[in-house]
């Protein structure tokens, strides 16, 4: 090639092979995650469906400032933002601890067979694991009331009682989710310099204290990563999961910004309204990336970026 090429350039053309392999992806994220980017304009619009959005009036920030006056704000954000700090407080360390422990277990055949058990439930849909709690915490004939009640004990509405909701809901995110979290440590445990250990044994330590100053310190940077992007999806919790939970007994503690998207937007028609609702839950989440991973790399971690 020409001596002017830039060295960039220069780079692909001898991995194209490698950049082949990036293409389909980069396709995927151009065509769903960027291009419909594009529709964020409708926030700035009174959008109407016939008219598109060529043909809407623009109505500026009407929608932010409505988002931001109507009470219902504070309530969605004091819902999610609880909801958020349990699933770091309460969810987070757990495939953490999860993972140690797995990596202690010697025998290679109940090693696969725990992994097996605890990966089950990612594979559900969140309609089977609120339908299986339901069958354990229903007051009509639910297993859980039906001991209560054999003890002596007074039946729990549990999935209608505001004071159980977060409690409901966070079983069934460790259920469903801790044993597939526990994934990216045990491949981050796997490449962990086995000399470490060893220097670490010669020295006295057992293997708790090989845990605590071996592994976790070989694990950190990916501890960091996963918890900055968990920080971004502060405001995102997903949609199906509460939207299971929600009824008209336990609205004021269970209804979020994903589930107020879904009724402002497509059950009442209130599009531009609810991509407002959206924008911000996506300007918020970068926000917090980028301050948490400046704050990552100011303590002398890498960081996401």
């Amino acid at each position: 090639m020409n001596k002017k090429t830039p060295e960039s350039l220069l780079r692909m053309q001898k991995h194209k092979l490698l950049y082949l392999m990036v293409l389909p992806g980069l396709v995927y994220f151009i065509i769903f995650k960027y291009f419909p980017m594009g529709g964020l304009v409708i926030a700035f619009q009174d959008y109407q469906a016939f008219q598109g959005i060529t043909g809407s009036p623009w109505v500026g920030m009407k929608h932010f400032i409505r988002l931001f006056t109507e009470p219902t704000f504070f309530m969605l954000l004091r819902n999610t933002l609880i909801l958020f700090a349990l699933n770091i407080v309460i969810f987070f360390p757990l495939p953490i601890i999860l993972a140690l422990m797995l990596n202690e277990v010697r025998k290679l055949f109940f090693k696969n067979m725990i992994q097996t058990i605890i990966y089950i439930p990612h594979f559900m849909s969140w309609v089977i694991i609120v339908s299986i709690s339901y069958v354990f915490l229903t007051v009509d004939g639910g297993v859980l009331n039906e001991m209560i009640a054999a003890l002596g004990g007074e039946k729990i509405s549990f999935l209608t009682s505001p004071e159980w909701l977060r409690t409901v809901y966070m079983g069934q995110v460790i259920w469903k989710e801790l044993g597939w979290s526990t994934i990216i440590y045990l491949s981050a445990i796997t490449v962990v310099d086995t000399q470490l250990y060893e220097a670490a044994e010669m020295d006295g330590a057992g293997r708790l204290r090989k845990t605590w100053h071996v592994t976790l310190p070989a694990i950190r940077p990916v501890i960091i990563t996963l918890l900055i992007l968990k920080i971004g999806s502060t405001l995102d919790l997903g949609f199906e999961h509460m939207y299971l939970l929600l009824n008209s007994l336990n609205r004021e503690v269970a209804e979020i910004f994903d589930t107020y998207i879904y009724t402002a937007g497509l059950k009442n028609g209130q599009l531009s309204f609810s991509t407002t609702v959206g924008l911000f839950k996506g300007v918020v989440g970068l926000i917090l990336i980028m301050f948490s991973n400046r704050l990552a790399k100011k303590f002398g971690e890498d960081g996401v970026y």
